[in-house]
């Protein structure tokens, strides 16, 4: 049983007493397989020569949305010239209207992957359905999953079945 909130109510609450239940531990920490407690070592993800995670900072860096060829090489030549080790960029974007502009689809991720291999760059860029996972793998290196899909439970599991690391933002 987990329990989420104020617990003081049931620290003499007695849980042994109920058949089946063998120890009641009490766990503090709300993301418990993240915490140190469970796990002492870092966590490093290593893509080609970079080491995330490990002693370096790494810089992801990039345009909400990708618009145009000109734009993402420009923004790729920049930002590698500055250390940047990860290009970032949407080419499917949320909105919160249908009228918006909502990114380049599979054309985006060409064009960034494209501007990444020329700077040698790793690409990064957000997933937000189970269909969209085949169309971007062969172009990002990192799938992100941003806030409005963190509760989406059936693409976590899907991106948990592929061999790419995925950032929860």
């Amino acid at each position: 049983i987990g329990i989420i909130g104020d617990t003081r109510k049931l620290l003499n609450f007695p849980f042994h007493s109920y058949e089946g239940v063998v120890d009641v531990l009490k766990v503090s920490k709300p993301y418990k397989l993240a915490s140190r407690e469970f796990r002492e070592l870092s966590t490093i993800i290593k893509i080609n020569d970079v080491l995330i995670g490990g002693q370096d900072t790494v810089i992801m860096a990039g345009p909400c949305a990708v618009e145009n060829e000109k734009q993402i090489y420009e923004i790729a030549e920049n930002i590698s010239k500055m250390g940047v080790k990860i290009l970032r960029g949407g080419a499917f974007k949320p909105r919160t209207s249908p009228y918006s502009f909502q990114g380049l689809g599979k054309k985006g991720l060409e064009m960034m992957s494209d501007a990444a291999k020329k700077h040698n760059l790793l690409v990064i860029t957000e997933v937000m359905s189970i269909e969209q996972i085949d169309i971007i793998t062969p172009y990002a290196d990192i799938l992100q999953v941003g806030a409005r899909n963190m509760q989406n439970f059936m693409l976590l599991k899907e991106l948990g079945k592929i061999n790419k690391p995925v950032m929860l933002k």
